[in-house]
């Protein structure tokens, strides 16, 4: 039985999951969370439901874009604190299911008039304090941030926090790549 695999998300997870899936079709059983997994609050709410009855052998996870988007009254979705405090529930519970756990960076926010409003400072914000809980805990980490930030220009949308088709295909390259090198630990114990 091939081992299982657990995509929880944004829609740029969403983008990048069929991409994802094929690159590992041979190596893995990749799944996603049904839905966009939006803010942390989201996430608290629904994790149960995502995580289903089954047991994962790895799962990839993403929170923040949703978070740091700029309401109406000028304040972020979810405050950066109250980011960190749901982040870490949400390691805490992710951690109790077993499996070897991945942090994907919140990938940038490109300068414009993007919709609904977010910065990019923000981005770099709350993904050092998801790397500060990650460290803590030593979960291994994707950072999409670095490494679409040099080639957004080939890879984003013009003005969106989202990505071409091509864009995600690169990104499905990258998660895959995280992926197999957690498949290949968990083989070599």
């Amino acid at each position: 039985m091939k081992p299982r695999v657990l995509l929880i998300g944004d829609s740029i997870s969403m983008g990048y999951t069929e991409p994802t899936q094929e690159l590992l079709k041979d190596k893995a059983e990749v799944d996603r969370a049904l839905e966009n997994g939006g803010p942390t609050i989201r996430g608290l709410e629904m994790l149960g439901q995502w995580l289903g009855d089954g047991a994962w052998d790895i799962i990839h996870f993403n929170f923040g874009l949703h978070d740091l988007v700029i309401m109406e009254d000028g304040k972020h979705q979810v405050p950066i604190e109250e980011y960190e405090q749901n982040l870490r529930e949400l390691v805490k519970r992710l951690q109790a299911t077993g499996a070897r756990l991945i942090w994907a960076s919140t990938t940038p926010v490109p300068a414009g008039d993007v919709a609904p409003f977010r910065g990019d400072r923000d981005a770099i914000a709350y993904n050092a304090v998801a790397k500060q809980i990650m460290d803590e805990n030593r979960i291994t980490i994707n950072d999409l941030y670095a490494k679409t930030l040099p080639r957004l220009a080939e890879l984003q949308q013009p003005v969106d926090v989202h990505f071409t088709e091509h864009g995600s295909e690169v990104l499905g390259e990258w998660v895959a790549a995280s992926i197999e090198a957690e498949l290949e630990k968990l083989a070599s114990h």
